[in-house]
C-alpha cells in the first residue's frame, strides 16, 4: 500500500508501505478519511512519535475489507468511524469504562499505525458503524466533534447559557456549534487570527474579537454584563488561560480543553478570580467512549445522521495522500489559512 511514514523528527515520506494484516478480533479498513489534528504537527516535526517509524494519523473512518480470526464477517464492506485509543482493558479506569484514562494504552497514529495510509488495522471493539446519510468524509471528524462534545457536557450546558470560547480553530468552532445546538443564549469566540474569527463569521458566529484589537473584558461586558456562564480555554495558550479566568461569571465554570505548546502561568489576579467569584475548573480529555449510551462517538454520528450537526462547511482542505507532507508544512508555517484539513481516499485537492 502507500502511506505517509513517518522516519524521524520532520521525515515523513510518502512511500510503499506492507499493507497489514489483522489479527484476531481486529479488522483491515480502507481508509476512506484522515483528519489532520494540531496535535499531529508537534508529532511530525518536533515531539515525534513513540517509535520510528510510525504512520500518524488518528482522526480517521474507512469501509472493513477483511477481518481477522473471530469478528463478524458480516463486517466486510460496512463502514466505520473508528476510535483511536487500544484501552489496556485492566487498569482502574478500564475497569470503570473511563478508556480515556487507560493506564496503559495503545494509540493509532501515535503508538502504532495510523490512517495516513492506505489501510490500516483496528480491533472491531474500536468501530463505531456509520449510519446511513453520514459520509465517511463527516465520518472522519467524529473524533473532534466527540473531544468538543465532551467538553461541554463537562460544564453541564444549559439551556440559554453565554458560552465563551477563547480560540477559533477546528476544536473551538466545533464546541460553537455544539453550544448553538444545544441552546445557548449566546456564543462568543476569541481569537489572535482575523483570518479565523473572519472563517466563524461565515458559520453564522458573529460576536467574535481578537484581543489584539481590544479588551477582552470590555468586550465581553458589552454583550454579557456579568461575564460567560461557560468559558472553553480551546487555544492552548498560556494568555487564553490566564483570560478563562476573569471572563467568567461568578459561580461560573471553565472547562481547559486546548493542548498547551509550552508552559502555562496564571497570574495572582486570575488565581483570586478562581477563589473569589467560587469558579468551577474542569479538565476534559478526549471524550467517552463505553457501550452505554453516554457514548459519545455514537452520540456525535446519530447528530450527524439527523442533521443535528453539521461538520462539512469545517472542511477547508481535501487533499489525497501523497499531499499530506506539503499540507502539514502548510499548516506548521501558517502560509495559507485552513480550518480542517482531511485526507481523503482517491482524492487531489479541491
Amino acid at each position: 500500500m502507500k502511506a505517509c511514514v513517518l522516519h524521524g523528527l520532520g521525515d515523513l515520506r510518502f512511500e510503499d508501505a506492507a499493507t497489514p494484516t489483522p489479527r484476531p478480533g481486529e479488522v483491515l479498513l480502507r481508509v476512506g478519511a484522515c483528519g489532520v489534528c494540531g496535535s499531529d504537527i508537534p508529532r511530525v516535526f518536533t515531539k515525534g512519535t513513540y517509535r520510528f517509524p510510525t504512520i500518524p494519523g488518528h482522526e480517521l473512518s474507512g469501509t472493513v475489507v477483511s477481518i481477522g480470526v473471530g469478528v463478524d464477517h458480516t463486517l466486510i464492506g460496512k463502514t466505520a468511524a473508528v476510535f483511536p485509543l487500544i484501552p489496556c482493558r485492566r487498569c482502574d479506569a478500564c475497569e470503570i469504562g473511563a478508556y480515556a484514562q487507560c493506564a496503559d494504552y495503545n494509540y493509532l497514529g501515535s503508538r502504532c499505525d495510523g490512517g495516513f495510509a492506505e489501510f490500516v488495522t483496528a480491533p472491531v471493539w474500536n468501530l463505531v458503524m456509520i449510519p446511513e446519510g453520514v459520509s465517511l468524509e463527516e465520518a472522519a471528524m467524529v473524533e473532534p466533534a466527540a473531544v468538543a462534545m465532551h467538553a461541554l457536557r463537562r460544564a453541564g450546558i444549559d439551556a440559554g447559557d453565554t458560552v465563551l470560547i477563547l480560540g477559533a480553530g477546528p476544536i473551538g468552532l466545533l464546541v460553537a456549534l455544539w453550544a448553538r445546538t444545544w441552546g445557548a443564549g449566546r456564543i462568543l469566540l476569541t481569537d489572535i487570527e482575523d483570518a479565523k474569527l473572519g472563517f466563524a463569521q461565515s458559520l453564522g458566529f458573529s460576536d467574535t474579537h481578537n484581543p489584539k484589537s481590544g479588551d477582552l473584558g470590555a468586550w465581553l461586558k458589552d454583550r454579557s454584563g456579568r461575564g460567560a456562564d461557560i468559558v472553553v480555554e480551546a487555544s492552548g495558550s498560556s494568555a487564553a488561560f490566564e483570560q478563562a479566568m476573569g471572563a467568567a461569571r461568578t459561580f461560573g465554570k471553565v472547562v481547559l480543553l486546548g493542548n498547551p505548546a509550552g508552559a502555562m502561568t496564571l497570574s495572582q489576579d486570575a488565581y483570586w478570580a478562581i477563589l473569589r467569584k467560587e469558579l468551577t475548573v474542569l479538565g476534559s480529555w478526549n471524550s467517552v467512549y463505553s457501550n452505554t449510551p453516554r457514548n459519545e462517538w455514537k452520540l456525535v454520528l446519530d447528530s450527524m445522521a439527523s442533521d443535528k450537526l453539521d461538520v462539512k462547511p469545517l472542511i477547508t482542505h481535501r487533499i489525497g495522500l501523497d499531499g499530506l507532507s506539503d499540507a502539514l508544512v502548510m499548516l506548521r508555517d501558517r502560509t495559507a489559512f485552513a480550518n480542517k484539513v482531511l485526507f481523503v481516499s482517491g482524492s487531489a485537492d479541491r
